[in-house]
């Protein structure tokens, strides 16, 4: 069962390049509420726009506060569009974040942006999202993930655990209503998603001199260079860490990745009981980023949550050796020939000693895995953006 009315329309600014011969380059208004230069999804829109064939034009609002970008900032990226679409035309199609609830924003275009198809992106979703360290949930950001997704003619997964994970979770989520439930639209809206994998700027740390600190000389350095929160479960790894510690295992460390917690109690007591072995704590900016990741050696995750996992994907490209979760996303960042020696199904502490302590042979059992992140540079996969959003306008 279909929802609503199909839409369709053309333009705006793209400082990308445009290539593919023949192939008519369209205007793509991109939207992206929670954009920062140095984070993932403002990574993700400036790479489309450096790549893409067609020209783009952002529409943003700065990365914080995203409860309320969901809320209410439909108003005011409707208003940036009707300001941007007065001066440089309609767009040929929409492409918008998860973060963005596309149906107010479609209401409030509708004169603006009338019939201009519209793309929603998902790097994430509030329906599967681990709840609060608290344990609270609140249905009303995962409802707007469902209006958005029931609102847009194209839905696009970052990877296919997160397609499918969506999947699973829409039947149970939407017959919780107390009545008129929507599950008869689910296979409508299962219908139009597709995997569309983020790009990353990987080729750079591929193709780059490595300055390891163990071939320096030092202990193996571990790099932690995820964000800061309880869906990483960075006291997982801290346990391990101490662990090994007290069995007078040598390592270093350095905790990269924003910080988005008001107490980082469990930073403060790893960094106290590692002592000097912590090397680096705190974000960096992008240039002394991927020189950290060019020392690493090693690269840990303990997820609860990943969709995509760019941390990951950026540190094996450098070089690091890998130990990730045999869930979630992981398995689809790895060739299958080298899921033995950098996916662990359980015991990080044994899988991170035998590592740590005879890191040669780490090195010699994902030998060969560092080019393969090329797959994820953004360079391999921006055709697929291109193409998708052609195939959306010429049928719309």
């Amino acid at each position: 069962m279909r929802i609503g009315a199909h839409r369709t329309a053309p333009l705006v600014l793209n400082v990308g390049p445009t290539a593919g011969g023949p192939r008519r380059a369209l205007h793509v208004l991109l939207v992206e509420p929670t954009y920062r230069r140095d984070g993932s999804h403002g990574a993700w829109a400036d790479g489309i726009v450096r790549h893409s064939r067609h020209r783009i034009s952002l529409v943003t609002h700065p990365d914080r506060f995203w409860r309320w970008r969901m809320r209410g900032g439909a108003v005011t990226l409707a208003a940036q569009i009707a300001a941007l679409v007065a001066t440089q035309g309609r767009p040929d199609v929409l492409l918008v974040s998860d973060m963005v609830d596309l149906a107010a924003l479609l209401g409030l275009t509708r004169t603006t942006l009338e019939r201009v198809p519209a793309i929603l992106y998902l790097h994430e979703n509030q329906l599967v999202h681990v709840a609060s360290r608290d344990g609270a949930t609140d249905e009303l950001y995962a409802t707007i993930n469902w209006t958005s997704m029931a609102a847009a003619d194209a839905i696009w997964c970052n990877s296919q655990f997160h397609l499918d994970a969506l999947a699973d979770s829409l039947p149970p989520f939407l017959a919780r209503a107390p009545d008129l439930a929507h599950t008869a639209f689910v296979d409508d809206v299962l219908a139009r998603l597709r995997v569309v994998p983020v790009g990353v700027d990987a080729a750079r740390l591929i193709d780059a001199p490595r300055a390891s600190s163990y071939d320096a000389g030092r202990a193996p350095l571990i790099v932690w260079n995820q964000r800061w929160d309880h869906d990483k479960d960075p006291g997982a790894l801290f346990g391990v860490l101490k662990a090994l510690a007290r069995d007078g295992v040598a390592f270093e460390l350095a905790l990269a990745g924003l910080n988005t917690r008001v107490d980082p109690q469990e930073f403060d007591d790893v960094r106290a009981a590692l002592g000097s072995r912590v090397v680096h704590v705190g974000a960096l900016d992008r240039s002394a980023y991927c020189d950290l990741l060019l020392r690493c050696d090693v690269h840990v995750s303990t997820a609860r949550h990943e969709y995509f996992g760019i941390a990951s994907v950026e540190a094996m490209a450098a070089g690091a050796v890998p130990l990730l979760p045999r869930r979630l996303s992981y398995p689809e960042l790895v060739p299958e020939m080298f899921h033995a020696a950098a996916l662990y199904p359980s015991k990080l502490y044994d899988h991170l000693h035998t590592v740590v302590t005879d890191l040669s042979a780490a090195r010699s059992r994902v030998d060969g895995l560092r080019p393969q992140m090329r797959r994820h540079d953004w360079s391999s996969v921006i055709e697929q953006y291109d193409d998708g959003v052609a195939a959306l306008a010429e049928t719309s």
